[in-house]
């Protein structure tokens, strides 16, 4: 078998037109659905655990002393951990939101692959 020409045609093929545009315009509403979702439980995520890590930083010492530090990091912490436990719970429902708003068109861009 010749590898060479296998591996030729991997590649032509990734520069080739695409012949099948509805997939390509299916695959693009897909994650036209899913980006805000996805966007917003990454962003989230990183600044709830940034926030949460400064609150363990203040109430161990590490950044601050005395019974204030020691207070005002277990607050912060506090609002770190419910940054990252709201989380999920909006994803989902942005999550759901997204697909319902593009869900019929596809829907209909699929049975249209589909039927072909």
């Amino acid at each position: 078998m010749n590898t060479d020409k296998i591996v030729a045609e991997a590649i032509a093929k990734d520069y080739a037109p695409k012949e099948n545009s509805k997939l390509i315009a299916l695959k693009k509403l897909d994650r036209q659905a899913k980006r805000p979702a996805t966007v917003f439980a990454y962003t989230c995520g990183i600044v709830s655990a940034l926030v949460f890590g400064t609150g363990m930083s203040l109430a161990m010492g590490v950044i601050g002393e005395g019974l204030m530090g020691i207070v005002l990091g277990i607050v912060i912490g506090v609002v770190g951990m419910a940054g990252c436990a709201v989380n999920y719970p909006i994803y989902k429902k942005m999550l759901e939101k997204g697909k319902s708003k593009y869900a019929y068109e596809i829907v209909q861009l699929a049975r249209e692959i589909a039927d072909k």
